[in-house]
């Protein structure tokens, strides 16, 4: 594993175009926001001191320094996250099968294969069944990389297998064009994305496992991790595709997706490369900072977290963990953040810093840091080693060129 992660050193150049002082928030931009709504913190003076847990200090105050001590640390790490924040996940179910709904060898004029299968789970008795909608360019030799992405928004609208409407927000045909496949599943056919207190949101994978059963204990699973769980059955589906790399496939999500990705890449270290954009709080933003959304706000969604997460609402200081030490969860593979510059209430420095601190860990297998103070301009991405970066100038979304430089780092990496 570690000569691995050193060989990915060999072929990626350290790209860090930083100008004096990298990004800072417009401040006209900030004046409104605040005076919008004073309750929202998005002023940078204002982040108070804090100081963060440190990834390499296992619970028994020991210090880690290798690549082979660090996996018992990680297993501590996970266990906190699991317990305290995302939950438990159920694991594989007791049968797994794919149905082949489509197989389409001409699609996008002939440039690409489509691919529909029905991933279905039998688990005591119960049955539940998603789709996977693949993208395979066409004429290639050897097996193509891959992007999943785990789409938390219309379908129909930004994820249309017909191509009828296409959309920035999954642009298929420029990632064929690219080399690479395109996948997509739905969170609301693993885990319905409700912003009530019912229980609507069970009616997906967890009641699979679980049934009807009432009485939950404080760290079961709940939307999010069934959102991971999923990215996972699918890159079991992608493991058996001959014309998939398997080895190479990156889950990437936007927003609420963007904390899944991060989490869907902690759990399961089949995945090559998590991309988490947009994420902010509870995803790749230091939780400490208290800037724009808190972890109280984050429950204004209720069946996103476990219930032990409750207790540091505005208690962000008793966190065993913070955000850096999900980012460092992934290590040695690659993993990408990015921020946009009129998205504050996702904390683009706090994104920022949440990889930049994972640095400790991704220095276990001898790569480069990424200094606190080296965040980047605007649409200047940042590369080193296997994480890279950007903010993009514009608002909370998922466009054309934050693919693009997705598939350019993903270049770097892979070929």
């Amino acid at each position: 594993m570690a000569s691995r992660a050193l060989a990915l050193l060999a072929v990626v150049s350290i790209t860090a175009v930083v100008q004096a002082g990298g990004w800072d928030a417009d401040p006209a931009l900030v004046k409104r926001l605040m005076e919008r709504r004073p309750d929202r913190m998005v002023d940078e003076s204002k982040v108070l001191p804090y100081v963060l847990p440190d990834a390499l200090r296992s619970a028994d105050g020991r210090a880690v320094t290798t690549p082979e001590q660090w996996r018992g640390r990680r297993l501590e790490i996970l266990e906190l996250f699991r317990s305290q924040m995302f939950g438990r996940s159920p694991g594989r179910p007791q049968e797994l099968t794919f149905e082949r709904v489509q197989e389409n060898p001409a699609a996008l004029g002939g440039a690409a294969t489509l691919t529909r299968i029905s991933i279905v789970s039998r688990h005591d008795g119960r049955t539940h069944r998603f789709p996977l909608v693949v993208f395979l360019p066409n004429g290639k030799a050897k097996p193509t990389p891959a992007f999943l992405l785990i789409n938390n928004r219309d379908p129909d609208k930004n994820t249309d297998h017909t191509r009828q409407a296409k959309s920035e927000f999954w642009p298929v045909e420029e990632m064929i064009a690219r080399g690479y496949a395109m996948a997509v599943i739905q969170n609301r056919d693993l885990a319905p994305d409700v912003k009530t207190d019912d229980t609507s949101w069970r009616s997906g994978v967890v009641r699979l496992f679980e049934g009807d059963q009432a009485k939950r204990p404080a760290d079961a699973w709940m939307a999010l991790a069934a959102w991971a769980w999923g990215a996972s059955r699918a890159l079991d589906y992608l493991e058996t595709d001959p014309r998939i790399d398997a080895k190479r496939v990156a889950v990437i999500g936007h927003s609420r997706g963007g904390k899944t990705a991060l989490w869907a890449a902690a759990e399961d270290e089949r995945f090559a490369m998590a991309i988490s954009n947009n994420s902010g709080s509870c995803g790749a933003a230091i939780s400490r900072r208290r800037f724009g959304e808190t972890i109280k706000m984050t429950h204004t969604n209720p069946h996103w977290f476990c219930d032990n997460f409750r207790k540091y609402h505005d208690r962000e200081d008793d966190l065993p963990f913070d955000q850096h030490m999900l980012i460092g969860l992934i290590a040695p593979r690659a993993v990408y953040v990015t921020s946009a510059t009129e998205d504050l209430w996702a904390d683009p420095k706090g994104e920022f810093l949440g990889l930049a601190h994972a640095s400790s860990v991704y220095a276990l297998w001898g790569q480069p840091p990424i200094p606190p103070d080296a965040m980047p301009a605007a649409d200047t991405p940042l590369s080193v080693g296997a994480r890279a970066y950007h903010i993009r100038t514009g608002a909370h979304d998922l466009t054309a060129y934050d693919w693009k430089c997705f598939a350019d780092f993903a270049e770097a990496l892979w070929r």
